[in-house]
């Protein structure tokens, strides 16, 4: 280690960062440069970054902003920031250090980019929450992450470490400017932009003083699930909903944020037991809708309030899907189709299908009229006869029933595949 160094930084640390940024893949930030024009001179790259972060001469270049499609399926994008390559090492360096101090301090219904929390572990709670409660305030904060306050996260920060080179470079991430499409540069003031390595960690952070412990302190009686920005918060009766709302959006006010007035809403988790009726009967939660669904129960079938795949992204699977263009492809074999998209329906399954997952069935049968639409360009036998088609596939599925991810799912245990 060389002493005339002002940040005791270990090289070993760039090394493990650089490992985890390789590991992810992501694209080139501001200069072009790919993880493998990284590489082409690697020991080199690493050492001049271990040399000027623990010099204290690094500043982050600016953030290249793309704009992607928010999945939602009403049009529209979500904005997010891509960091150079090295950028992405340095900020999970900081990441490394900063990660452990503050990670035993969040609070266990935090799910969002937590190590052994996930996405499925907040639906399958707020699945239970719904059942023992009748009233839900589903929270949506406007533009969370480009309004967050960076005086009031520095503080935060400060909270948990007085490691100079941690609070050095937060700061100069939080200031770092956008690189817009055309190539202007944007000056940032507040915000931290979705893409970056350290900005989950600096977002839940913010959160947990914003409403997580807050919550705590003011609410301790309403539980509640929060993944990164979405927010459900489970009441007691709906004077209760309305009440915390109105408390919410005066603490988010405090602290620089807005809830939107019509995206936040109170819904009524009606089921056979529960009476009355309310106007909202329904929210979205990580990519499931919660509402009133037909279910079994132990006396039979009932009405349950549940989770299922949401339309939303029902319909994000089949624009996927679309853009396969699967049926085109006559140059491949059916292993070489089953090869290439096996990844995705198997990730589909694994996510969507854990609660209600006969609601995801319509989406993976289509990829099977897609099948059947490739193999009937594919092979003149089958061009003049569509029910020839149809059988030709469902031989496939009988004497190969693992060649695709899904046909073991729906056509398992005896069930047939639909004509058409």
């Amino acid at each position: 280690m060389d002493r005339a160094k002002p940040f005791d930084i270990p090289k070993r640390e760039v090394w493990e960062a650089y490992k985890r940024v390789r590991a992810n893949h992501g694209t080139a930030g501001v200069d072009g440069e790919s993880i493998a024009d990284f590489e082409a001179d690697l020991s080199n790259n690493l050492y001049k970054l271990w040399n000027r972060l623990s010099s204290g001469s690094y500043h982050p270049p600016p953030v290249r902003r793309v704009d992607i499609p928010k999945g939602d399926g009403r049009g529209g994008t979500r904005p997010l920031g891509i960091p150079t390559v090295a950028d992405r090492i340095a900020q999970t360096v900081v990441k490394r250090q900063l990660e452990p101090l503050v990670e035993p301090c969040f609070h266990q219904d935090s799910y969002g980019y937590r190590p052994g929390k996930s996405a499925l572990d907040a639906v399958g709670v707020a699945r239970q929450r719904c059942w023992r409660h009748a009233w839900v305030l589903d929270l949506d904060i406007q533009s969370f992450f480009d309004r967050i306050d960076s005086n009031l996260l520095m503080r935060a920060v400060r909270k948990h470490t007085d490691c100079p080179w941690v609070l050095l470079y937060i700061e100069r991430w939080l200031k770092a400017p956008i690189q817009m499409a055309d190539g202007s540069l944007v000056a940032r003031e507040r915000g931290t932009p979705q893409g970056g390595v350290i900005s989950p960690i600096l977002s839940n952070l913010f959160l947990h003083y914003t409403f997580d412990i807050w919550m705590r302190r003011n609410h301790p009686a309403i539980p509640f699930e929060r993944y990164a920005d979405d927010v459900i918060c489970h009441c007691r009766s709906e004077e209760q909903a309305r009440t915390l709302r109105a408390s919410l959006e005066t603490r988010f006010a405090e602290c620089g944020l807005t809830l939107h007035p019509d995206k936040t809403k109170v819904v009524y988790c009606k089921d056979d037991d529960r009476r009355g009726d309310y106007p909202d009967q329904k929210f979205d939660f990580l990519g499931y809708t919660f509402r009133p669904r037909l279910s079994r129960r132990r006396n039979g079938f009932g009405v349950s309030f549940s989770p299922a795949v949401s339309g939303k992204a029902l319909k994000s699977i089949r624009q996927t899907v679309r853009h396969w263009i699967l049926h085109e492809r006559s140059d491949k074999t059916l292993d070489d189709l089953a090869r290439m998209f096996n990844n995705h329906i198997r990730g589909w399954i694994n996510y969507y299908g854990r609660f209600y997952k006969s609601a995801l069935y319509p989406a993976l049968r289509h990829i099977d009229r897609i099948l059947a639409r490739w193999a009937h360009r594919k092979f003149k036998s089958l061009r003049r006869h569509k029910r020839r088609t149809h059988h030709w596939l469902l031989n496939i599925v009988q004497r190969q029933p693992d060649l695709f991810a899904h046909w073991r799912l729906l056509y398992g245990r005896g069930r047939t595949m639909g004509a058409g």
